[in-house]
């Protein structure tokens, strides 16, 4: 299955952290939704991310370890879309600058708000809850 997915996280507390050539960034408490795609496997990279060892080699890896992953969206397609929602997202909500998107132009694919605003969001974009279960 290819297609876009959206991590919605829970950061238990204001964390300090070194994420790549990005530097030290400033996480506040809260909620944060983090949107992806994987056009060769939407399951196995969800999979990747839920997995507590791995190669850290994508920005959010940097954050998962200090993060709860409290649910999943995700929307099937073939196209690349997750910059096309990154765009809704950071209308909405405050972005976190050039995370997750060093590979195209988007501001960030990170974002921090409400849990019910992000949730709602998600539906607004027409994506499924719950690829898998977040906690397995």
């Amino acid at each position: 299955m290819k297609g876009t997915y959206l991590l919605i996280m829970k950061l238990p507390k204001k964390t300090s952290l070194m994420v790549g050539k990005l530097g030290v960034i400033q996480f506040k408490k809260g909620w944060y939704v983090y949107v992806g795609s994987a056009l060769n496997g939407l399951y196995q990279r969800i999979q990747r991310h839920l997995r507590t060892e791995k190669k850290v080699h994508w920005h959010i890896d940097y954050l998962l370890p200090f993060i709860e992953i409290v649910d999943i969206f995700y929307k099937e397609n073939d196209q690349k879309e997750e910059c096309t929602i990154a765009q809704v997202l950071e209308r909405n909500f405050t972005h976190i600058p050039g995370f997750g998107c060093s590979d195209c132009s988007c501001k960030s694919h990170l974002f921090h708000g409400s849990y019910q605003e992000i949730i709602q969001e998600a539906k607004t974009l027409q994506m499924r809850s719950s690829l898998l279960d977040a906690n397995s």
